[in-house]
Formats: structure tokens, sequence, C-alpha cells
């Protein structure tokens, strides 16, 4: 990222003390929003903060699937940091969730993830990412409806893991999240996601910045 660009974490300037939904407030460390460069061609989509995401305020930090995310950021060459780094140095990658705020002993209603969908839906519509690697779930069944052409019951991401599916203006690359993956899965998605970026992005990488 640039020296001179916006601050990495949250750099739309979202709402860091938001109190839509009443039960995350009393649970959470704090609201996660997103965090990375603001020109990125990549945005890594995650379902919800985990618990270490909810200690640092940066999303994919703080934990073992955090270090696994960075990890493989470190090697696809967005990232300059330690896996371990509460704040990465990102490049062209920009790392968000689709609910901001986490609850230590169940997954997001369905009215609380409504109520995110405005940060979600601003912060893609403001970077218009090249590729979506949608991380769980939940990140899939977000982006289903709005992004694609196939309803949510339709899209599994176990069946879809390592896959390309066609997004409206984007490519959406889901994967189990790597705490789930299996060793084997996780290094099929590696694979994956390093011959989009050598088939597809890397040949027009630079282009959108001229």
């Amino acid at each position: 990222m640039s020296a001179d660009g916006p601050d990495p974490r949250n750099p739309y300037d979202m709402d860091e003390a938001c109190r839509n939904c009443p039960a995350l407030v009393e649970t959470r460390e704090q609201v996660v929003h997103g965090y990375g460069d603001v020109a990125a061609d990549v945005v890594v989509l995650g379902t919800e903060p985990t618990a270490g995401a909810d200690r640092t305020g940066v999303p994919f930090t703080g934990d073992e699937t955090g270090e696994a995310i960075q990890e493989l950021l470190g090697g696809l060459g967005f990232s300059e940091s330690a896996p371990e780094s509460a704040e990465p140095a990102l490049e062209n990658v920009y790392l968000t969730y689709v609910t901001r705020c986490r609850h230590p002993d169940r997954e997001a209603t369905d009215e609380e993830r409504r109520s995110c969908e405005g940060y979600r839906t601003a912060e893609l519509r403001m970077i218009n990412p090249e590729l979506i690697v949608a991380v769980g779930q939940g990140a899939l069944d977000a982006l289903a409806f709005e992004y694609t052409t196939r309803s949510v019951e339709d899209l599994d991401v176990t069946a879809e893991h390592a896959t390309t599916i066609r997004g409206r203006g984007f490519e959406i690359l889901p994967t189990l999240p790597p705490n789930v993956a299996t060793d084997d899965q996780w290094r099929a998605f590696r694979e994956h996601f390093a011959s989009e970026l050598d088939r597809d992005y890397r040949q027009t990488k630079g282009q959108r910045r001229k």
C-alpha cells in the first residue's frame, strides 16, 4: 500500500460504534470493519469475525484461522508481513466480513446480516474488485443473490470449494475456512487461487490503476 494512502484499518470511515444489533453490541470487543488496500483487485470476504479478529480489530488476524489466510496471501505476493502480524502490510488485497461483530456462542442471525449489508455493499462498490475469495458458506450466501445468477440453495461451499463462479463484474473463488478444510482441500484452494491469478488477473494487473 502506498505510504500516502488512507489508513488500511477501516479506510472508508465506517461507524465503529455501530449499535444496530443490540445482542452483538453486548458480546463484541469491537466492530471489525474492512482492512487493506482500497485500490485492491482482490477482496477476501469472510462470514463474521473470529475471536482473534474481534480482539485485533483487523479481519483474518489474531488466531490460527487468520494466520492461515495471511500465510496464503503472503505466498501469493499480497503481503510482506509475517502471518501472525496483527496489522499486515497488504498490497492489492482487501479483507472484510459479511457481519462486523462477533457473538461467541452463535452465528449472526439473518436480521443481523441484513443490518450489516450496507457496509459490505458499499465496500464492494467502491473497490470494484476483479476477484472475491468467499471464505465459508455465509460469505458465499451473501454474494449469491445479488452478484450471481444462481440461488443461495444452489451454492454449497463444500461442493464449490476451489472452483470459480462467474459473478456480475467479478469472479468468486469459494473456499472452506482454513480451520475446516483438510490439508488436501486447503492445498487445492491455494493452487486454484494461484492458477486464477496466473490465468486472468495477472495478465491485466495494473490496467485499472493507470
